[in-house]
């Protein structure tokens, strides 16, 4: 980087207050993008019931939003290096309110399907967006703060669509929800027009005579492709088992009731949003003692993996407390982000996030319906339902496994690409 593009990147820091005021702006939306994310695995029961749903529909419903917001990552890099945070969000926003109002007014698993894809396409900026925005706008310590702080918002929203959903069901049904989110996204979207900088001032472009930003740039780094399997398997396996399978587990494994699974998964995300809250104040501090991004996975992952393997073994007697426990120390998995940020020069940045999203979002797809889909062949081979969730997860054990010896043999660092 040119010490003319240092001088650049310097002029678009925000002062306290300000960042303050975007991140609380940023974070709303993104409150809204993950309570529409995890709401599948609250309304499984209910929505298995009207629509008739095997396992592989359950998996293949909730695994549509992350079809949608896969999809999205590629052109959306672009567009954020393009026309900044701001623009590009308001505009993706405007598919998810509508995304809200098909899902409500759903008649078929297709319609069902198609209008999740559509929400998933609508709010897959709500992340990248303000990430990209905090690579240009806040320094290294800061930013890991701001990320960690940021999915801590985002459980927070998987926490309000455990038990408040469970709670409103009865009062509202479940298409009314809908209506209300929808409304929440366009107030999300009026506090973001009116707080949000019009675009990121200090944007880096291209010096003269190089070569123009490529996503070639990204995917060749070293430093990408070592972290690129843990995204896919190991982030996007604890994705899926938040925002969906742990609640198919505690009703049809644990033999929670439903509301019983709904309490579970709201002490789970509340777990995952202290874990995120600590992280915010822990790893820099950790940074600042010498600790990178890269070792702390390192030392976390093995426990995420042995708690999964005690978990499997555990059957019926696991409950949300076995998930939480996998889940939160899965969650330094979230750390990776603002590390492949602060791996590409400001110029490739929204293009390095939106790829390593992709990893991340095409595992929770390919995660989520691949669990249902072996649960459904296990079943068909005459193995019993708890037998069939430990066959399923024993597989998605394995792959999480093989992706983090790939980590650990890898040995790229983060230096600027």
């Amino acid at each position: 980087m040119t010490s003319s593009a240092n001088l650049q990147v310097d002029s678009a820091r925000l002062d306290r207050k300000s960042a303050a005021l975007v991140f609380l702006a940023f974070a709303a939306a993104y409150f809204c993008s993950t309570l529409v994310r995890a709401i599948t695995a609250t309304l499984s029961p209910v929505l298995t019931q009207d629509f008739s749903l095997k396992a592989s529909d359950l998996g293949l419903l909730a695994g549509g939003y992350f079809f949608g917001f896969a999809v999205m990552q590629l052109p959306l890099g672009r567009w954020l290096d393009r026309h900044g945070p701001k623009r590009v969000i308001l505009y993706f926003l405007s598919f998810a309110v509508v995304g809200c109002v098909a899902f409500s007014m759903a008649s078929s698993f297709a319609w069902l399907l198609a209008s999740r894809v559509l929400v998933g396409m609508g709010v897959s900026a709500c992340l990248m967006a303000p990430l990209t925005g905090f690579r240009r706008w806040l320094n290294g310590p800061t930013l890991v703060r701001a990320n960690s702080w940021m999915l801590m918002t985002g459980s927070l929203g998987m926490l309000s669509s455990t038990l408040p959903v469970q709670w409103l069901m009865p009062l509202t049904g479940w298409r009314p929800l809908f209506w209300l989110l929808a409304i929440l996204i366009l107030l999300c979207m009026a506090v973001i027009a009116w707080i949000v900088p019009a675009s990121p001032t200090g944007t880096v472009t291209a010096s003269v005579g190089a070569s123009p930003a490529s996503y070639a740039q990204v995917w060749r780094s070293p430093y990408f492709q070592k972290m690129s399997p843990l995204a896919f398997f190991n982030y996007g396996g604890l994705i899926s088992i938040q925002t969906l399978w742990a609640g198919p587990w505690l009703v049809k494994v644990a033999g929670y009731t439903p509301l019983e699974s709904a309490t579970g998964l709201f002490y789970l995300n509340a777990c995952m949003l202290v874990t995120f809250w600590t992280w915010g104040m822990l790893a820099p501090w950790l940074i600042r003692q010498g600790w990178s991004i890269e070792r702390m996975i390192a030392w976390c992952v093995p426990l995420s993996l042995l708690s999964l393997a005690v978990n499997i073994a555990g059957g019926s007697e696991t409950g949300w407390i076995g998930w939480a426990i996998f889940c939160m120390s899965s969650s330094i998995l979230g750390s990776a982000q603002p590390a492949i940020g602060m791996a590409f020069k400001p110029s490739l940045v929204g293009r390095a996030l939106s790829a390593y999203n992709l990893m991340i979002f095409s595992g929770v797809f390919c995660v989520q319906w691949g669990i249902g889909l072996l649960i459904d062949a296990f079943k068909a081979v005459g193995m019993t339902e708890v037998a069939s969730f430990q066959a399923a997860m024993g597989g998605f054990l394995c792959c999480c496994l093989a992706s983090y010896v790939w980590f650990i043999r890898g040995k790229a660092d983060n230096s600027h690409q």
